[in-house]
């Protein structure tokens, strides 16, 4: 056997999401700043994301999140969310799966009963209180960035639900969100595959009629994810977050619950100490409190937090025969879904 890459990959889910976490095998990426790194992997080298994601060693159903070193100096670590389609500049749920790694690898010293941890992501510096017991995270509360509204109630023409009303905000990545109940159906299980698949049309449709631009980090200019909820009650709300090519997120979303208090918010049905419960597909559950309000470029934004947990499954080793013709990785319809083809 010989490799000419070998990486060490630790197996962690957060409520159900799978987020992998890159710990070692990766020195650095080139970029000065997080943001730059991620805009090196999307637009100059794109290998690394291919290797652990794609078939035949990665799959549809989860995220990869590789570690860096820090390129602020208050943060303990730096990292970046691989997923399907590129590399995406934050994720509460692969947060919550970073912390939790990096507490109990040692990678950084846990003290209990709570730990402070600092990320350094594309988006901007995360700040993590971890709940420490018996040499176990068994909690992340993450200090979001600022959440703020685009647009509410944007009309959005489409082919198969006539004119939509989104809801656009930025939550760490920017979010279309839409009421389940205009096309027609529930945030079940057995919806999945129909939500993943309409959620991914809908994204290519909504970024062709609705551009954003984040002031203060420009070079985030798209819709990352169209994200469906439903009010079960005044303070708890289905969410349903739908990835390309095609899939749904486990987990409640952490980037997609900020944004939608954001919207909340705007509409006068939040205010600072408010705190809903966001419940995902599969019925886990992320608390997120509204712990202020700010302005981002002058526009009105609040501070979410949101609370978690993540559990270890896992310790592997992933190598590159240069051999190997699948390398690069690969995709199929028949579990991707027809958002994409074949890598």
């Amino acid at each position: 056997m010989r490799w000419n890459k070998t990486l060490q990959i630790v197996g962690v889910h957060c409520e159900g999401e799978i987020g992998k976490v890159i710990t070692g095998g990766v020195l650095d990426i080139p970029g000065k700043t997080m943001l730059d790194k991620m805009n090196h992997i999307n637009q100059v080298d794109d290998s690394l994301r291919k290797l652990v994601v794609l078939e035949p060693r990665g799959c549809l159903q989860m995220s990869v999140n590789l570690l860096l070193p820090p390129t602020r100096p208050e943060a303990d670590a730096g990292f970046i969310v691989l997923q399907s389609d590129k590399a995406h500049p934050m994720s509460g749920s692969n947060a919550i799966c970073v912390v939790t790694t990096l507490l109990e690898m040692g990678l950084v010293s846990m003290q209990e009963p709570e730990t402070t941890v600092v990320l350094d992501t594309p988006a901007g510096l995360v700040t993590a209180t971890a709940t420490c017991q018996d040499g176990r995270c068994v909690g992340v509360s993450l200090d979001m960035m600022p959440a703020f509204v685009e647009a509410l109630d944007v009309p959005v023409e489409t082919a198969g639900h006539g004119t939509l009303k989104v809801d656009i905000a930025f939550g760490g990545v920017y979010y279309a969100l839409i009421d389940v109940e205009q096309v027609g159906m529930a945030i079940e299980p057995v919806s999945a595959r129909r939500l993943a698949d309409l959620g991914a049309a809908l994204l290519e449709v909504i970024n062709r009629q609705v551009k954003v631009r984040h002031p203060l980090y420009p070079q985030i200019d798209q819709i990352a994810y169209v994200m469906f909820r439903h009010r079960l009650e005044d303070a708890v709300y289905q969410t349903c977050t739908t990835l390309p090519p095609g899939r749904v997120d486990r987990s409640p979303c952490g980037t997609g619950s900020s944004a939608n208090l954001a919207t909340l918010a705007a509409r006068g049905l939040a205010s600072e100490g408010s705190q809903l419960t966001s419940r995902s597909i599969i019925g886990s559950e992320f608390k997120v409190q509204m712990v202020g309000t700010t302005e981002v470029a002058a526009r009105p934004a609040v501070l979410p937090r949101v609370q978690g947990r993540a559990w270890l499954y896992s310790i592997e080793q992933h190598g590159v025969d240069p051999n190997d013709p699948l390398a690069g990785g690969f995709m199929l319809s028949d579990t991707w879904g027809e958002g994409r083809s074949a890598s």
